[in-house]
């Protein structure tokens, strides 16, 4: 918000000040809502509970952790896995983080409506989005076995900071 005063044929522009922005103090605003977000250490938990999950069941996955953008917070490529498991994983978080929904709706919409296939999405089970108080802070994909082993694994990693 800027103020114009008139000082005598001239007009001096104020801003508010930090202090006042950052304290809600600036004339007709509300205060802003806080954001959930996902910080590092639940980006290592989520990994942790993720890899025992898969190394439990002697599954060579690959492991990715991404914000609600959809922008990388970690990574792992197990043992075994192939390397486009890597790239696949990393597009199923995305495309779960920013439509807030399992990638394998998709997968299951595309059934119906090959139009989805058009779309730059990765259609493939295994991407589960991570919810916090009510709002999507991430997600987390998987690639590397099937496609119920790929669920398994992502949704024991979203079940590591869930509550």
């Amino acid at each position: 918000m800027r103020l114009s005063v008139d000082t005598g044929g001239r007009t001096a522009v104020s801003y508010p000040s930090v202090a006042a922005v950052a304290s809600g103090m600036e004339e007709g605003k509300e205060h802003m809502r806080g954001k959930q977000v996902l910080e590092n250490a639940d980006a290592v938990a989520i990994m942790a509970a993720a890899k025992a999950e898969s190394l439990k069941n002697g599954w060579g996955v690959s492991i990715v952790v991404v914000d609600d953008g959809g922008l990388l917070l970690a990574a792992e490529r197990l043992d075994g896995a192939a390397p486009i498991t890597m790239r696949n994983a990393c597009e199923k978080a995305r495309t779960a983080a920013l439509f807030r929904r399992p990638s394998k709706l998709f997968e299951d919409m595309a059934k119906e409506h090959p139009a989805f296939l058009s779309l730059e999405l990765q259609i493939i089970a295994g991407g589960v989005p991570i919810f916090a108080q009510g709002e999507c802070v991430g997600a987390v994909g998987v690639s590397g076995v099937t496609r119920e082993g790929d669920v398994q694994v992502a949704e024991a990693g979203a079940a590591a900071i869930a509550g």
